[in-house]
């Protein structure tokens, strides 16, 4: 009887946890400030600075302020984050987003960082094979043979003091 007790209190306390748990991440996801927030770090300011439009803070910007305000009237007017997006993409060109969309030319600046970074790898592996392909034992001893006596004795002494069979 005692095990069944504590058995519903914990499942009651875990409900109790996941309900409080979503509770939290659920407060704010429609408020128009974290929406206002939300687009406003995803635009950039237009005035050159290369600052998200929600942190420029040099002083005495010519474009922040207004573009601020364009973001709070079409948030009042209740249009969807698309729309507001699509209002200033028209307005500003493209280069007002903060990230590159995921469609047509823009896609290549999302493919092109780990294309860079698979040619890269790739080549280097390749260098490397590629160095150590043809260095066999059998080619240094080759490579021995053409040597003069001198350079052939500091050679092997060199290969009993490092117990290597070559370079």
């Amino acid at each position: 009887m005692r095990t069944l007790r504590s058995f519903t209190f914990w499942c009651r306390a875990v409900q109790a946890g996941t309900l409080a748990i979503a509770v939290c991440f659920s407060l704010g996801a429609t408020d128009a400030a974290s929406r206002f927030t939300s687009l406003n770090h995803r635009l950039m300011c237009t005035c050159g600075c290369a600052e998200i439009l929600g942190e420029c803070n040099h002083v005495g910007c010519p474009n922040s302020t207004s573009e601020l305000n364009e973001l709070r009237t079409g948030l009042e007017a209740g249009l969807g984050d698309q729309q507001i997006l699509d209002s200033f993409v028209a307005k500003y060109g493209a280069i007002v987003l903060a990230a590159p969309t995921g469609h047509g030319f823009d896609l290549v600046a999302w493919i092109a960082p780990f294309a860079v970074f698979a040619a890269a790898l790739l080549g280097t592996i390749l260098l490397v094979r590629r160095w150590s392909v043809g260095r066999t034992p059998a080619t240094v001893q080759a490579d021995t043979a053409a040597m003069d006596p001198a350079e052939r004795e500091r050679h092997e002494q060199i290969r009993r003091d490092t117990g290597d069979g070559g370079f």
